[in-house]
């Protein structure tokens, strides 16, 4: 395993990192709500590795902080508004609020741009492709006749499918490792690879299961469940490059 992954950051302040957040209805104290929520995984990866995590809600005006960031975790969700991509819903399809899709492609987008180093999640390595004017399949199962990506199971299951990495390539230093395997659960996946896109890890089916932008520092996506498991590699990674950045002290996101 590489050692840099695993060094805490060390730095004058701790870098904060953005976490988009996901709404769902949850059940407290007896009374049904709508919460905006991350995963508690990201959340606490993210901190023992030094940084300082910070909820996102895709409401319009995010996409103006994404300067202010040191990183940006966008995580896995519901399927994409496939009208985003020029394609009409396939039955399976489960999409997300639409305006919630553009505040998120915007947020991200301007995260980009900025050089903010980003880590981008199943639904969000979807995302990352449709900004680059890529296209997904929507039912993986139609294309590779299996549904090994997305166990079919009573509860929640982590499909393992063997991983390639291409040489070389940041994920393949991130994983360090001579075979990967992924902790998968998706039936959405890359279809035609947006422009200024790396493949840099494949399924052994072909499907693609990690990206790369070819001309920023550090943005990174990978279609298995990245916080899933006990695995925190990525998340040091993206604290160790937020902690790199030479941005305005994003602190005083805090603050403001």
């Amino acid at each position: 395993m590489n050692s840099d992954t695993n060094r805490p950051v060390r730095a004058g302040r701790r870098p904060v990192v953005g976490i988009c957040a996901r709404t769902a209805p949850v059940t407290l104290q007896g009374s049904d709500l709508v919460v905006s929520l991350a995963l508690q995984a990201h959340v606490a990866f993210l901190s023992e590795a030094g940084c300082t995590p910070l909820l996102l809600p895709l409401l319009p005006g995010a996409e103006d902080l994404a300067g202010r960031l040191d990183g940006l975790l966008v995580p896995g969700g519901p399927d994409l508004d496939p009208t985003l991509y020029g394609a009409p819903a396939h039955p399976a399809t489960r999409a997300m609020d639409p305006d919630a899709d553009r505040v998120e492609l915007a947020l991200v987008g301007r995260a980009l741009e900025a050089k903010v180093p980003v880590l981008a999640i199943c639904r969000g390595m979807q995302l990352l492709n449709v900004l680059h004017g890529g296209t997904l399949h929507q039912h993986l199962a139609d294309v590779t006749g299996h549904d090994g990506h997305r166990p079919r199971t009573p509860s929640f299951t982590l499909g393992r499918r063997p991983l390639k990495l291409l040489p070389g390539s940041r994920i393949a230093g991130i994983l360090d490792e001579a075979d990967p395997v992924t902790a998968c659960h998706h039936h959405q996946a890359v279809d035609r690879l947006g422009e200024g896109l790396s493949a840099t890890g494949r399924a052994e089916d072909g499907t693609v299961e990690a990206v790369e932008v070819t001309d920023h520092p550090f943005a990174v996506g990978v279609q298995w469940e990245c916080g899933q498991t006990a695995d925190k590699r990525l998340h040091q990674a993206l604290a160790k490059a937020a902690g790199s950045t030479n941005s305005q002290p994003a602190a005083a996101i805090l603050r403001n």
